[in-house]
């Protein structure tokens, strides 16, 4: 889990790949360990404390269910929330994580 600023900041300077429900940004480590690593963000644009506290919960789940199949050894993931990520049903949600995971493996 990401919890130090220095590392978010890093990952931003990674690969990313924009989707509707939210942006994912995938930075490889290059440390020799293959442990992921994922972080997420939600801004105040969003909405209030329980509505992002509710993606985060969402994402989360995300996380662990797809992240062990479909994630990127050895890198820091962070998923950052957009506007339209709160309507979106988990279904919906859980393809575009994938599709945002393999689009980023093969880049």
């Amino acid at each position: 889990m990401l919890t130090k600023r220095a590392d978010f900041l890093a990952a931003n300077r990674g690969k990313r790949a924009p989707m509707p429900g939210f942006v994912l940004l995938v930075r490889p480590r290059g440390d020799g360990d293959s442990k992921m690593r994922i972080g997420f963000t939600v801004t105040k644009k969003i909405g209030n404390a329980v509505v992002r506290n509710r993606m985060k919960r969402r994402f989360r789940s995300l996380a662990r269910e797809t992240l062990a199949d479909h994630g990127i050894a050895g890198a820091d993931h962070v998923l950052i929330g957009r506007s339209g990520g709160i309507e979106r049903d988990y279904a919906s949600l859980q393809f575009e994580l994938k599709r945002a995971l393999k689009k980023l493996a093969a880049a």
